[in-house]
């Protein structure tokens, strides 16, 4: 299938319309909170929370009957707020650590949730429950409605962050500063999980209780790569995860029996890799050629500074050294002729014969600046 019939589809196409708008704000959503949890090093978070969810949605059906996104979204959302008032509460009154506390919680919510959707799988209606579909996500089953909810919630979500956004960046990056300004750090603190909790209960859907974790971790950490301003990076986060809501579900529809919610994730884990990889400030290729240039650099000086050095014995500074005895001098046999080569074209050394380098007047001076400014710094 060709871009254009793709395209075509994207705006025509009901289900595939659907999936992708649900996919996008699920994206925008999580990508746009989840920039917090990355911050403030609670990724971890996303994985308990969604995991966490498990019970509320089997206890929202098995006391409504109803499977409403509503009431779904509602139940999973009161499950994870729940679990995380039990991380805080195991955090703040025993010695168990926070990685710990989630790790216990999120076994304990997600085995009890397998447990009750085992019950419901025994219920006479159980082939109309579906319930299953929230442990892997099924995109393609979401509803126009269920986006319109989607929608709603996440623009409360997204509204919320932006009305309290300097608190939330106090409580992010120094949180005991904010409490001596006296702002209410933990009423913030629950304020800011709540709504990462309902960015996690709006993608169980789409992508599911297994992976819903990915989509509040990747966007963020892909973005960090790019930037250190939190408005920028709340921004890429974003646009990281609606491109990849919108990229995995055309792949989806485009391949036969690819699921949905899996192919988002290895789309935002595309993401990622390039970001970890490309991003100008952290990427590593970039800190390679950063290192490899600097390393060089240093070369260089060390090799106009070994000039200097031999020249100073001398009542003539620009007396002529051979290649071997800077060699001899530590600098290495390796790149030695190609940093003078470096050093004739900037005019700072002259080659005297095939084998002999001096320093130019300029290079005297150069070498002379620059063994005032180390000793100056020392």
């Amino acid at each position: 299938m060709d871009l254009f019939a793709l395209l075509n589809d994207l705006l025509f196409d009901y289900t595939l319309r659907t999936v992708a708008l649900g996919s996008a704000v699920l994206g925008i959503v999580s990508g746009a909170l989840g920039s917090y949890a990355v911050l403030r090093k609670q990724s971890l978070l996303g994985d308990a929370m969604s995991h966490a969810a498990l019970p509320g949605i089997a206890i929202a059906f098995l006391l409504t009957g109803s499977k409403q996104s509503l009431v779904l979204i509602l139940g999973a959302a009161i499950a994870g707020w729940i679990g995380t008032l039990f991380v805080m509460s195991i955090v703040r009154t025993t010695r168990i650590k926070f990685d710990s506390a989630l790790g216990l919680v999120l076994s304990v919510f997600f085995g009890f949730g397998l447990v009750l959707l085992t019950i419901i799988q025994k219920r006479p209606d159980a082939t109309q429950a579906g319930l299953d579909k929230f442990l892997f996500g099924q995109a393609a089953a979401l509803l126009e409605r269920d986006v319109i909810t989607m929608g709603i919630l996440g623009a409360i979500a997204i509204l919320t962050m932006m009305v309290f956004w300097k608190e939330f960046k106090l409580l992010s990056f120094d949180p005991d500063f904010g409490a001596t300004l006296g702002f209410p750090m933990k009423f913030l603190d629950i304020l800011l999980t709540t709504l990462i909790v309902l960015a996690i209960v709006l993608g169980l859907q789409t992508v599911g209780v297994v992976l819903m974790s990915a989509m509040i971790v990747a966007p963020a950490a892909a973005a960090r790569q790019w930037t250190d301003h939190l408005g920028t990076m709340v921004f890429l986060s974003s646009l990281f995860g609606a491109l990849a809501g919108i990229v995995g579900a055309l792949l989806s529809s485009s391949i036969s029996r690819l699921p949905t919610g899996p192919t988002i994730v290895l789309c935002i884990s595309a993401i990622v890799l390039v970001s970890l990889f490309l991003a100008p400030r952290r990427g590593l290729v970039w800190s390679w050629y950063r290192d490899r240039k600097n390393r060089g650099r240093l070369h260089i000086e060390a090799i106009l500074e070994g000039l200097y050095s031999l020249a100073s014995s001398h009542k003539d500074l620009e007396h002529p050294h051979s290649i071997a005895v800077l060699q001899l001098m530590g600098s290495g046999k390796v790149g030695v002729e190609s940093s003078l080569k470096i050093l004739e074209d900037r005019g700072l050394v002259k080659s005297v014969n095939s084998d002999e380098w001096a320093l130019t007047k300029a290079g005297i001076q150069e070498a002379r600046d620059k063994i005032k400014i180390r000793e100056g710094t020392n």
